[in-house]
């Protein structure tokens, strides 16, 4: 439904932003892509202002109908359309889900719905999800992009659109898109759903350079900037907000930063004393201080610290950065010449700041005496599409949770089929720990499998935490909205932002 307070004759808000999508068809996004995503279409489940928990979007309700959390239905409210006028009905979201599983895209989002037997449809308005398996965490993965509603007429069953267009039930429609430049959201009138929407419309500004996006912002080409500000940008504009005429606010989140090594790829890689002796020798406060101005927090485990199952575990097994165990670590496994190491990052996907954390990286690395590293890096379409072919021995990584449960910093990490193109065989964390974790409908009840599962990566050393960050949205000062427009899924929701003057 449109607010009161939308003005139909404003401008369109203009958001900066250095996260493009990599692709525009839900089947294929596992990534950063979910932000534009998040406002064009539309999920079953999300997430009002400032709510934790999951509420109906496109349906009208959602519940368990079993006592062991495998049978999930799902209502539908009456009279959906997508944006082209076309009925969104119950054969519309067995279509979405069927085709995400059907055409399997490596590192894409099928890898969500490995608990998802079958979709079965009883009449137009209602949908029942059959799991294989226990899943208490199944009403969340419905609240995520990836499971997006999308029209059987627009979107093949067996391979993905590739027209350069959407087609959705979201609040906003994508009236243009020039890839890696510019995305114009205008709103859409058949919309009904969770999203109370204050403006008239966004335009997204696609930016490769965190410098040039400030610059933007503080000239007024842009009114907010959503990714991308850099670490002495934010100190910059927290000091001076009132002479620069500007905003920022902090949202904290469970966004982390970390480094995966892929065995399959690089022998050195493939040796855990190697993984282990760049673990041990990682400075992160260092890594946290210097380059990123104490606007990230050091990291010691994968789940990150407010959820159930963080731990310190790195820390705990591997104390103080220390070149001399490193070396011993090293010394036992037979190596003793300098181990060389190619490091890629992307340049810009996750701020100004990527290039010299990366750079900290090395020189940490080669101060200790063990090893040799070169840096590498592309912009985030071409990186992306590399480390999903598994190109790189060793790569940066940062993740947004497709959901706030420990759970998501775990499963889509593993297994043949996940998030990062870079297989990962963990039986016990995959046939064990995972399936009793979602047995368990009460969430704060699972830490110990959280617990060992995390023990588990740590013994492996695959992925090395870095850092948890923080969201901060900078806007000028006739932009308001900012308090509410980061979801728990730390997204932007665009429908929430307003011009104060429209008031």
């Amino acid at each position: 439904m449109f607010s009161s307070d939308a003005s139909e004759d404003a401008d369109p808000i203009v958001v900066g932003t250095t996260s493009p999508p990599s692709t525009l068809d839900p089947a294929a996004a596992w990534d950063s892509s979910w932000e534009l995503m998040r406002n064009v279409y539309q999920p079953l489940l999300n997430y009002s202002p400032g709510g934790t928990e999951p509420e109906p979007d496109a349906a009208e309700s959602c519940e368990f109908t079993d006592n062991d959390s495998t049978t999930y239905s799902c209502t539908l409210r009456e009279g959906l359309k997508f944006s082209n006028g076309h009925t969104l009905d119950a054969k519309a979201v067995k279509h979405s889900f069927d085709r995400i599983k059907k055409i399997n895209v490596n590192g894409g989002p099928a890898g969500l719905l490995t608990t998802l037997s079958r979709v079965q449809t009883k009449g137009d308005r209602e949908v029942v999800f059959h799991l294989s398996q226990p899943d208490a965490t199944f009403p969340l993965v419905l609240t995520t992009p990836a499971m997006s509603i999308v029209d059987p007429e627009e979107y093949p069953a067996d391979k993905l659109r590739e027209d350069g267009k959407i087609t959705g039930s979201g609040p906003y429609n994508l009236s243009s898109f020039k890839e890696g430049e510019t995305a114009e959201l205008t709103t859409n009138e058949n919309y009904q759903g969770i999203a109370d929407i204050k403006n008239s419309g966004i335009t997204i500004r696609y930016f490769s350079d965190s410098a040039e996006e400030v610059k933007a912002l503080k000239a007024k080409e842009i009114d907010v900037i959503y990714r991308g500000l850099g670490a002495e940008d934010i100190v910059d504009i927290q000091a001076n907000h009132d002479e620069q005429g500007l905003q920022i606010v902090e949202n904290a989140t469970t966004e982390i930063s970390y480094l995966v090594f892929n065995p399959a790829k690089d022998t050195w890689a493939k040796n855990p004393a190697v993984r282990k002796a760049v673990a041990q020798v990682l400075d992160r406060p260092a890594l946290a201080h210097n380059i990123y101005k104490d606007t990230v927090e050091p990291l010691y485990s994968m789940i990150p610290r407010g959820l159930v199952g963080h731990t310190t575990g790195f820390f705990d097994d591997y104390g103080n950065p220390s070149a001399n165990k490193a070396k011993k670590i090293l010394a036992e496994a037979g190596i003793t010449e300098r181990v060389p190491l190619t490091l890629w990052y992307t340049t810009d996907r996750y701020g100004s700041q990527t290039k010299p954390a990366f750079e900290e990286l090395k020189r940490q690395l080669e101060a200790s005496g063990l090893f040799t590293i070169t840096l590498k890096s592309r912009p985030w379409k071409d990186y992306f599409e590399g480390y999903q072919k598994g190109e790189y021995p060793v790569f940066g990584r940062g993740w947004n949770p497709d959901f706030n449960d420990a759970d998501n910093f775990i499963a889509p990490f593993v297994g043949e089929q996940n998030a990062l193109g870079t297989p990962y065989d963990a039986p016990e964390i995959i046939d064990e720990l995972l399936p009793r974790s979602r047995a368990e409908s009460d969430r704060g009840a699972v830490s110990e499998e959280f617990e060992k599962a995390q023990q588990i990566l740590v013994d492996d050393a695959r992925l090395i935490p870095l850092w948890q960050g923080k969201a901060y949205t900078a806007a000028n000062e006739e932009i308001a909205g900012l308090e509410n427009v980061i979801d728990v899924a730390t997204m932007m929701t665009m429908w929430q932002l307003s011009w104060k003057t429209s008031w």
